[in-house]
């Protein structure tokens, strides 16, 4: 991110919304409690087998063991269903 005499731009503002909604999204689908804690990160793949951009998605619940879930598309382009899909593909 970056910060300059404005603050932050649109691009960044809408990524923040972008990954609060999937959190949100997260928090409902695996029925989360309120101290578990959600990252959202867009990462560029560097791997030749990889779509390019793909999101992922850290779920941190005291006591347990991270789960890791990965979505191959950009978060921009992430919809509900592709969400639920990875999630329940996961589990």
């Amino acid at each position: 991110m970056r910060f300059g005499l404005f603050g932050r731009d649109k691009r960044d503002a809408a990524a923040a919304d972008a990954a609060a909604q999937v959190k949100r999204q997260v928090r409902e689908l695996l029925d989360l409690p309120d101290n578990a804690v959600i990252a959202v990160n867009e990462i560029l793949c560097a791997d030749p087998a990889c779509p390019g951009t793909e999101t992922v998605i850290l779920v941190m619940k005291p006591g347990e063991k991270t789960r890791a879930f990965k979505v191959q598309m950009a978060l921009a382009e992430l919809t509900p269903e592709a969400l639920a899909q990875a999630l329940a593909a996961a589990q």
